[in-house]
């Protein structure tokens, strides 16, 4: 192999390195995650060229997953902005990331003044809210406005109507869901908005106002 040639492989090397330590300085998930694409492809040419093989799995491992979570990422921006153009809210993406329940009818979710752990989007089935008397019906969420208050606790009581398929997600998770799609965060916004406005300060509450 000429210098020249080696040159050629170095400056691929700290490229990917250079690459490897920007996705580090990224406040945006899309720019780290192509960030960390690009790096991996120059790591998978710099090992393969100097047959640096646990280099080299390494990146053939990570490159996939950056790839599919740079996807998902993607999916989940355009079904959010198709959503904001409709003039509505879509909160499915929960059905990705959440665990799924199965209620039975008239069980108790959780109770006005238990701690905030989670919040859910029905999948199929009502939900109740007992303080307001509204029900909560496939493709919207609850358990939301409790993430907003210092208290952090319920301010409502939640059972099933009917057998209930839900899907539960922590706040950790909610939080990274805001974080990785901000338009996320303004449908849940704009949710609690609408809640508030409608049945004052309860945890829960139908899109719309409840007459």
């Amino acid at each position: 192999m000429t210098l020249d040639g080696l040159h050629w492989i170095e400056a691929i090397g700290w490229l990917a390195s250079l690459l490897t330590i920007a996705t580090y300085s990224m406040n945006s998930m899309i720019p780290l995650r192509i960030l960390a694409i690009g790096s991996s492809v120059c790591f998978v040419i710099y090992a393969f060229i100097l047959q640096l093989w646990p280099l080299l799995l390494m990146e053939l491992i990570l490159l996939p997953i950056n790839c599919f979570r740079f996807w998902q990422i993607l999916t989940l921006r355009g079904r959010l902005q198709r959503a904001a153009n409709e003039n509505k809210n879509d909160f499915s993406v929960i059905r990705t990331y959440g665990q799924k329940r199965t209620i039975p009818a008239g069980t108790r979710i959780f109770e006005r003044g238990d701690p905030v752990d989670s919040l859910f989007f029905v999948a199929s089935g009502r939900v109740l809210i007992e303080e307001v008397g509204a029900e909560i019906l496939p493709g919207d969420i609850f358990g939301e406005i409790a993430f907003f208050t210092d208290a952090a606790t319920r301010t409502a009581s939640a059972r099933t109507v009917d057998e209930a398929e839900v899907y539960e997600i922590d706040r950790k998770r909610f939080m990274r869901l805001q974080f990785e799609d901000p338009s996320f965060g303004m449908s849940v916004m704009r949710t609690v908005a609408r809640r508030l406005a409608a049945n004052g300060p309860f945890d829960i509450g139908p899109s719309d106002p409840v007459h």
